[in-house]
């Protein structure tokens, strides 16, 4: 297609920046960063490129591209004269091909597009020749191409349990990943520190040791996604599921998940490296029709819990050697009918709980501060924490695979 001239010019811009860097002598890939940014946000006025050092220092791709803060794509971007061919074959591209769903690849020069790991086109601006930029004679409509369709795109809308569970995988990977980054490059925050401290005392002790540090990061990055995903699952509105405010969609049934909820996916999570991968889980989440991903499960009948049930099926896609491992598979109805009712006479026969499992005639009172919130979701920040009154039941269910405890 015949590129519009202010497009044209913009891409002539950024060419003639990239050429008088390198004439200078002394440019090097970070040199040329400023120069990409103000040519991917000159595209499109809602675009924005983040390009924040802290992140990329943990192994986060160079550019978070959002519209309107919400993340639309990466960029990974390699110095001038650095074969793309090779960096493709590196086990970070490698890394980002497989979590991330909408990906350039360039050297400034030339711009390589991917989505869902797939080569979807190439184009070369120009070529490096003895020092020289020598632009190439049909590289501009083509880059131009390339790049609006890398800001344009939109995923497919997700209506299947299974292509939910990789896409949520795939993220869950790069979360991990991230953490494990932020740890080893003496970068990770007061809050991911003293969660993992948190972690050992409560769940698994001696998890604050070096050699369980991608423990650790696999554990959080499950919490993160499973957390959001039940807090989708919950969700009934008013207004598009959103990060924050997500911790009042978990189920009171689940307060160890809502308590720690509320404290990973607040705005503390912000100064987080991987908070753009968080925002791609609730963008994908929110994108998606759960009811008929959940139709799968057996929500319409009542026979099945999709949020128990479901997590067999992304653990299969996250990593199918901890789902043999932990045994995590469905057990029939019957078997769970029986174990229920087991325990729920032991409840009432051995505890003196009249209603076994259903027993709510012993509550604890207890004292928490929470934020207020405004119509959008978000903490208001020019008030003060309230204190907020709250029962517990007595009776509670551990599910040791989660360490959730779950009230009834």
């Amino acid at each position: 297609m015949a590129a519009a001239k202010g497009t044209t010019e913009l891409i002539k811009l950024y060419l003639s920046k990239i050429k008088e860097a390198l004439e200078a002598g002394d440019a090097t890939e970070h040199t040329h960063r400023p120069t990409l940014k103000d040519l991917i946000e000159g595209l499109d006025e809602d675009i924005t490129a983040v390009n924040e050092p802290k992140r990329v220092s943990c192994g986060a791709p160079d550019y978070a591209v959002k519209r309107r803060n919400l993340s639309i794509g990466y960029i990974e971007a390699n110095d001038v004269g650095r074969s793309l061919d090779e960096a493709e074959d590196s086990p970070q591209l490698e890394r980002y091909k497989k979590s991330l769903h909408n990906l350039i690849l360039t050297d400034y020069l030339e711009f390589q597009w991917y989505v869902d790991g797939e080569p979807r086109g190439t184009a070369r601006l120009a070529r490096q020749r003895k020092g020289k930029i020598v632009p190439d004679k049909e590289g501009l409509e083509k880059t131009i191409d390339i790049l609006s369709d890398f800001l344009s795109h939109n995923p497919e809308p997700i209506d299947d349990p299974q292509q939910l569970s990789q896409r949520l995988a795939r993220l869950a990977h790069i979360i991990r990943d991230t953490i494990v980054g932020a740890f080893e490059k003496e970068n990770a925050s007061q809050d991911l520190r003293d969660l993992r401290e948190a972690f050992a005392e409560v769940l698994i002790p001696d998890l604050n040791r070096p050699e369980k540090l991608a423990e650790f990061a696999d554990m959080y990055a499950q919490t993160i996604v499973y957390g959001l995903f039940a807090a989708r699952c919950n969700h009934q509105g008013p207004g598009p599921f959103q990060r924050l405010g997500a911790a009042r969609e978990i189920p009171k049934t689940n307060p160890f998940l809502k308590k720690l909820f509320e404290s990973i996916t607040g705005s503390s999570l912000d100064e987080e490296p991987y908070v753009d991968f968080v925002e791609d889980l609730v963008a994908i989440l929110a994108s998606t029709d759960m009811e008929k991903v959940l139709e799968n499960f057996g929500k319409r009948t009542g026979q099945e819990d999709p949020i128990v049930h479901f997590y067999e099926t992304f653990l299969a896609a996250y990593d199918p050697k901890t789902r043999e491992r932990r045994w995590v598979y469905y057990t029939p109805e019957p078997v769970v009918q029986y174990i229920v009712k087991s325990v729920d006479y032991i409840l009432k026969t051995r505890f003196g709980l009249e209603g076994g499992l259903a027993h709510t005639a012993d509550v604890v009172e207890y004292e928490r501060e929470e934020a207020f919130w405004d119509e959008q979701g978000r903490p208001d920040r020019s008030k003060l924490l309230r204190t907020v009154e709250e029962e517990r039941l007595k009776v509670l269910i551990l599910d040791p695979r989660q360490k959730d405890m779950m009230e009834q």
